[in-house]
């Protein structure tokens, strides 16, 4: 390490090729290994501790870099969203990945990309903690150096990026989504075009109050209040957003804008903390926080994956707040909701029974593939529609809605829980919620369904289906004949599926503003008049979400047999309420004398795929809301030791309603 520190002397070293080596010689074999990237750390803080002319060699090396290289593009480029969009971001970073762009070599950003030049880098850069790279700076002793009259050309750097970064900021906040959403940043001053009015002046007043004692006129306080106005800003349409609807590039926007102002704060925290004495070590901090944090942004400057995840977790948490309104229907406080869900769910146990039974008679029609499925999904989407125009109920319908309501309950600063007893209470109420709902469709289902049955054997005399019908429609819900657990787990999937189905179109109703536009159409208003009219609108905005997510579920569970059959794979659906209804058909069809262990295992397959359409959708849509809210697996850990306390202390709270009103 020493011969290579004694080459940054050489008069025409190549600074930026050595920079690399001695990064190459900090590395760990494993990127992940903190320990020893901080070992070699320490070693190199040792040998610059002790070796005065190795530590001028690399002291003036590195301030010779920051004074003939061009900073503004890594302070206003690295780490912040092109103005480009979510999509042509996501082709830009797959095209820089199979291809690599060209490098400027007067950058400032070519250098660190040299230097730290593995996608890997990032983690023991990180990993090796603020105090090693503190020491780092520490052990250079820029103290040593001679002070200088003139202004740094590195600061100049700074003050340039910033008039850049505050012009961007300005660009954005007048963009015509915000104004749609926040109409104050017309009607009054917006702190957007403000903060650029202040910035301009700070920037202007900075070297000539450089290395001398702050003044109003000198300080960044004005700015820092006009930042946070901004975030304001952001935090209210945001908000309004959840209201009145988001979209891609909106989400996009607002990350855009909160990473501009964020790297505006970094620059500040540097210039304010150099300002009034430049040899301190007051800078040390945020420079180490701003080097991590550009050096982690370069080394996944090209990751598609994390590009997608991270925005689309993004509309996620809007998708899944607009089918959180819907999920707080289904969880019960007290013994009347309790009771009025169970009624609710009996309605939808009615057309389930029905839509069975007209699915044995379509399947005996013999139709075609593509037409039998097609008149399926038809059953399956119109039935569901209909238990949701009679306000009726559909038990695995809730869990996807209400993963969403309990999420919601979680604070989306840091991934931190609100209140873990709160939100056990909260999930107590949505498991006893799901299985009063199981049991009104299920109890209503299997008679329902072997009366229709009984009613068609008593008029024609013949039964509703035929004994090998009847005994293989048993055999398909058994547990143990057949791959019932696999299938139900389909169903849940698709579950899960129309779950976001519901919150994407009740975003899309509302960001579209389609009641208003229904409105506008003069026919239906002269055919069926106005105030009926608005009675249609409004029903349409409020209902647009969950009718077309119980169309498209039925869709999801008649096209899977088919999908199954295109791509040769035995691929079918399970979905509890008409498992139990077909039941309730094979026990009138086989006179009640079916086989009692098959009886048996069916009714046992059919309590397992309840559980099974419950726990997969579920767990995919708690999954999705929680990350959408960054909630750290340490956070969800915490929460599930709670509700395993809470179901020994109080097993009672998640099955069965309260004795008394909450």
């Amino acid at each position: 390490m020493e011969s290579l520190l004694s080459q940054f002397a050489a008069p025409d070293a190549d600074l930026t090729s050595l920079l690399a080596l001695l990064v190459d010689e900090i590395r760990p074999a494993d990127a992940r290994d903190g320990q020893t990237a901080r070992r070699n750390l320490q070693a190199l803080c040792y040998v610059l501790s002790t070796e005065a002319e190795l530590r001028c060699a690399l002291r003036d090396a590195l301030s010779e870099l920051a004074r003939t290289y061009r900073h503004s593009e890594l302070y206003t480029t690295t780490g912040i969203l092109p103005n480009t969009g979510f999509v042509s971001e996501g082709f830009r970073r797959l095209g820089h990945t199979l291809l690599p762009e060209v490098l400027d070599p007067g950058l400032l950003r070519t250098v660190l990309r040299r230097a730290f030049d593995r996608p890997s880098d990032r983690h023991w850069v990180i990993g090796v903690g603020e105090d090693s790279w503190l020491q780092l700076i520490a052990a250079l002793r820029f103290d040593e150096a001679p002070a200088s009259e003139v202004f740094p050309e590195s600061l100049a750097e700074i003050l340039r990026s910033l008039r850049v970064l505050s012009y961007w900021i300005a660009a954005c906040g007048m963009e015509p989504e915000l104004l749609r959403l926040e109409p104050s940043l017309e009607t009054y001053e917006s702190p957007f075009v403000a903060q650029n009015r202040e910035m301009s002046a700070y920037i202007e007043a900075f070297p000539a109050t450089w290395g001398k004692p702050l003044t109003a006129a000198s300080d960044d306080r004005h700015l820092r209040v006009l930042f946070s106005q901004c975030q304001e800003v952001i935090d209210r349409v945001r908000k309004n957003a959840a209201q009145k609807g988001t979209s891609i590039r909106l989400t996009y926007h607002l990350q855009r804008l909160r990473q501009l102002l964020r790297r505006c704060e970094q620059l500040l925290d540097i210039l304010a903390a150099l300002q009034t004495e430049p040899r301190s070590a007051l800078a040390y901090p945020p420079i180490v926080r701003l080097f991590t944090q550009l050096v982690r942004e370069e080394c996944q400057r090209n990751n598609l994956l994390r590009h997608w995840r991270h925005n689309t977790e993004l509309i996620a948490l809007r998708v899944t707040d607009n089918a959180r309104y819907d999920g707080e229907h289904y969880i019960t406080d007290t013994r009347s909701e309790y009771w009025e869900l169970g009624r609710s769910a009996m309605i939808g146990g009615v057309i389930i029974a029905c839509m069975a039974c007209l699915k044995i008679m379509l399947a005996k029609a013999q139709m075609p593939p593509l037409t039998g499925a097609l008149i399926f999904c038809l059953n399956y989407g119109i039935g569901f529609c209909l238990i949701h125009i009679l306000r009726g109920t559909v038990a695995t319908k809730q869990p996807a809605m209400t993963a969403n309501a309990i999420a919601a309950s979680i604070s989306e600063a840091g991934g931190k829980l609100n209140s873990v007893d709160i939100l056990t209470n909260l999930i107590a109420r949505t498991l006893r919620s799901q299985i009063i709902a199981i049991l009104g469709n299920v109890c209503i289902a299997v008679p329902l369904a072997a009366l229709i049955a009984f009613a068609v054997f008593s008029i024609s005399g013949e039964h509703f289906t035929s004994p090998e019908k009847a005994a293989h429609l048993l055999q398909e819900q058994s547990l143990i004949h057949s791959g019932a657990v696999f299938y139900a787990a389909i169903a849940g999937v698709c579950l899960f599926i129309s779950g976001l189905i519901s919150g994407y179109y009740d975003n899309y109703a509302a960001y579209n503003r389609v009641p208003e536009r229904i409105l506008q159409l003069g026919w239906p208003k002269r055919l069926f008049g106005e105030a009926r009219m608005q009675r249609v609108a409004c029903y349409v905005g409020d209902n647009l979400g969950a009718l077309a997510g119980n169309l498209l579920f039925g869709f999801l569970l008649g096209e899977t047999t088919l999908l199954g059959l295109l791509v040769g794979l035995p691929i079918d659906i399970r979905h509890v309420a008409f498992s139990s209804a077909f039941v309730g058909v094979s026990l009138v069809d086989l006179d009640f004398a079916s086989d009692p262990r098959l009886f048996a295992w069916a009714a046992v397959g059919v309590a397992m795929i309840g559980i099974v359409n419950l726990a997969v959708s579920f767990t995919l849509a708690l999954n999705v809301a929680l990350r959408a809210r960054q909630v750290s697996d340490p956070q969800w850990r915490n929460l599930a030791r709670a509700i395993l306390a809470h179901l020994r202390r109080q097993p009672r709270d998640f099955f069965l309603p309260p004795a008394r009103a909450a």
